[in-house]
Formats: C-alpha cells, structure tokens, sequence
C-alpha cells in the first residue's frame, strides 16, 4: 500500500518545484505561442492535460508489459511518440468538432503537442524515476500517472499566469524596444526566479 504522502509530494514536485517550463525549460515553445489570450492558453493547458496524463499511463504499460519483455527498450521514443500523436488527433478531431473558435485560437500549435518536448519529457521522465523498481508494477503506474497530473497542472497554472500578464502588458507603456517578445521573456525569467524559491519545500 502506498502511502498518501507519495503522491502528495508526487504532484507538489511536478508542479511547482520542478515545473516543466519553468525549471525544466520544456514546452517553452507553446508557452510563448499560445499565451497571448488567456482563452488560448486555457484551451491548450487542457488538450496538455488530457494528452499527458493518458499518454504516461499508456506509455507506462506499453514500457514495462512490451518493450521491457521483449527487450526492445530502444525503441521507447518512437513508441512513446506513436502513443502522444493519436491522443493528440482525437483531441484535435474534438476541439475542432465542439470549438471551432479555440481551434483557429490555437492553430498550428495544437497538432505540435505531438512534438511538445514537455509531453515527451514528462512521459520519459516517469520511465527513467524508476516507479516500478520503488512502488512494484502497479504502484508505479500510479505514481506516475500522479506525476504526470502534476506537471500537467503545473504547465497550466504557469500557461494562465503569463496569458494573464501578457494581456496586461498590452495596455501597459512599455518601451518600443522591450515590446512583444522582450518583456515577456524578462516576465517569465521573473516567474522562473519565484518558483526557484521553492526548491527543497519537499
């Protein structure tokens, strides 16, 4: 039986003190591309959400019951990338379907959670933490799956935040030359030194 406290400290970790965009600096790429609104940002923190968490659980399985039996650990990425890219086409095929708006909101960046490195990070991660060796088979997927929840909310919270600030920073009189991009990034290394301050809560 695993205690609560595991998976307390599973999704504390993942979410605040080892942020994947923050602290791991993965998904940076539709953390600058989707935040501009925060209806966008909301919209691709929730198709990151589904897709991460369902892929480490898939990923987790296909891991430990085909590829470790069969020795052909090689091809994990591969795999792991087949898995995310037809989870993403079924959130694609129903964002498009119930949310047209959100659809064009998002664009190209909602077929690239295929490629998002922080998906592929999170579901690699889980493999190389070795859950299975601390918890057993099925410990581990849960506390992977914890995990993976947990960087997923963490990549939304942030993903809100800087949509947020963006907006703000619209209407705010900034110098030309810091305009756009420049402010931003100064915002989101700002954010990256705050959460930094977390470091050894857990």
């Amino acid at each position: 039986m695993i205690s609560p406290t595991v998976f307390f400290v599973a999704i504390v970790s993942s979410m605040l003190i080892n942020n994947v965009v923050l602290m791991r600096f993965l998904g940076v790429c539709p953390f600058l591309g989707v935040s501009k609104k925060t209806e966008s940002a909301l919209g691709m923190s929730a198709a990151v959400l589904f897709v991460m968490v369902v892929s480490s659980a898939i990923t987790y399985i296909v891991y430990y019951f085909v590829l470790d039996p069969l020795n052909i650990t090689y091809i994990s990425t591969i795999a792991f990338i087949l898995v995310i890219a037809s989870l993403v086409q079924l959130v694609e095929i129903f964002i498009k379907k119930f949310s047209k708006k959100l659809y064009k909101g998002l664009g190209i960046y909602l077929p690239l959670i295929t490629t998002n490195c922080a998906i592929l990070g999170v579901v690699e991660g889980n493999i190389l933490e070795n859950f299975a060796d601390q918890h057993g088979l099925w410990g581990g997927l849960a506390v992977a799956t914890t995990s993976a929840l947990g960087a997923a909310l963490g990549f939304g919270l942030i993903m809100f935040a800087f949509s947020s600030i963006r907006e703000r920073l619209d209407s705010a009189e900034v110098p030309p030359a810091w305009k756009g991009v420049p402010v931003s990034l100064v915002v989101a290394g700002i954010m990256a030194l705050a959460f930094l301050g977390l470091g050894g809560i857990v």
